[in-house]
């Protein structure tokens, strides 16, 4: 999962990707809590502060941009001293 989101986190995604990295998430703890409730497996999500694809991405894209911000914005600077 890590490494799916570091490639991600440079990418814009639309609604739906997002839906469909969630739905497969949601799906796996289906499977691994053997039931078909969606609200078993949100409520267990919460109780162990797993967060969704969805929400990881968006927090790591942020991230991303501000770095990236901070990062194109020094290199600027230093090419107009060069």
């Amino acid at each position: 999962m890590p490494v799916l989101l570091y490639g991600l986190e440079a990418c814009p995604m639309k609604k739906s990707d997002l839906n469909s990295l969630d739905f497969a998430v949601n799906r796996f703890f289906m499977k691994l809590l053997q039931t078909g409730d969606i609200n078993i497996v949100k409520s267990c999500q919460s109780y162990f502060s797993f967060n969704l694809s969805s929400v990881l991405l968006k927090n790591r894209a942020e991230k991303f941009n501000i770095r990236y911000k901070i990062y194109a914005n020094l290199l600027c600077q230093m090419v107009k001293y060069l």
